[in-house]
């Protein structure tokens, strides 16, 4: 992860390394109940999420007046959030 900020916003990127998103779930990777695995059963033993992550996400960063994106491909995926700076908040570059 990293992020940065300019006078105006704070960029977070969150890269990835795994399997991928695959191609056609990315255009909606941010609607409710979006999973990239579409049964509705499990195997015993496999949890599984709702597909309500990415979209409380997406509610909180655009509730602050920001923006998601999602660039994917097998072994490389990266989200990258913009979220607008208050003027009271200082520049800042961090990585983790």
């Amino acid at each position: 992860m990293t992020a940065e900020a300019t006078d105006a916003e704070c960029v977070v990127r969150v890269h990835d390394d795994g399997p991928g998103i695959p191609a056609a779930v990315l255009p909606s990777v941010f609607g409710r109940c979006t999973r990239a695995d579409a049964s509705r059963a499990r195997t015993a033993g496999r949890e599984g999420g709702t597909g309500l992550g990415l979209a409380i996400a997406t509610a909180i960063i655009k509730a602050h007046g920001g923006r998601v994106e999602a660039r994917s491909e097998p072994g490389d995926t990266e989200f990258t959030v913009w979220l607008p700076l208050t003027r009271h908040a200082p520049p800042v570059n961090h990585r983790m």
